[in-house]
């Protein structure tokens, strides 16, 4: 696997370049026509929440074919400040998508059939010939990405697009699997903030134990864009 490492001195400039590639990838997508509808995956967490509340402020295209997908939710009401989905509403408000090109994770429903309904959604989308452009996912300082925590989980995934976890914080939530992830065109890590060093040096030297690396196996290419800060011991 080649991986792609882009460093960046300051949190504000990983925002600014965060935004100008999300910016990028929508604008892209509002111009698109055909039978390939574009996709872009967003991650939770802190550290893309800027970038995405600037690419709102630019006012992207509203409307349009494109889609917007979640690596994966915590299972909470969507308007608790705890979802994903949630503390995407200021982009999405200002995408003004229509709502069957958003698909957030219904949590409306029991965790399980939750999680069914969620592949089964992904699963249209693929067999659509969508194009799976940009996702984001995060890195954590124990070494997960989206809501893959354990080697069990990665077990469990086979096979499915996305699955019910049990949470290390004792919360549960939804995520992709790597079977999904491996129809993306471009996985983009974003990381920040401190006590990441150990997992950021384990991914840059390809760790073949680390959860976030066995994630994107079957990708020849990735990227990994750092906050410097967020390497240090």
């Amino acid at each position: 696997m080649q991986i792609e490492v882009r460093r960046f001195s300051t949190c504000s400039e990983l925002d600014a370049a965060l935004a100008d590639r999300l910016d990028r990838a929508i604008r892209a997508a509002a111009g698109q026509s055909g039978s390939a509808p574009p996709v872009i995956m967003l991650s939770g967490g802190h550290t893309p929440l800027p970038a995405y509340r600037e690419v709102a402020r630019r006012r992207p295209p509203r409307g349009g074919p494109l889609t917007v997908i979640y690596s994966d939710d915590r299972y909470v009401p969507a308007d608790s400040d705890a979802s994903n989905y949630c503390q995407t509403r200021p982009l999405l408000d200002a995408l003004a998508l229509p709502e069957n090109q958003v698909l957030r994770i219904r949590t409306e429903l029991p965790l399980e059939d939750a999680a069914r309904d969620y592949e089964r959604r992904l699963r249209a989308l693929l067999d659509s010939g969508a194009r799976l452009g940009v996702a984001l996912l995060g890195l954590s300082a124990d070494g997960h990405t989206a809501s893959l925590f354990r080697p069990e989980q990665l077990q469990q995934s086979q096979g499915h697009l996305a699955i019910a976890v049990q949470r290390p914080d004792g919360m549960q939530g939804i995520s992709v699997t790597p079977d999904f992830l491996a129809n993306v065109a471009e996985p983009l890590f974003v990381v920040a903030g401190s006590g990441k060093h150990d997992a950021i040096a384990a991914f840059i030297r390809q760790d073949p134990k680390l959860i976030a690396l066995r994630a994107v196996a079957g990708h020849a290419r990735v990227e990994l864009w750092l906050e410097q800060a967020s390497e240090l011991a």
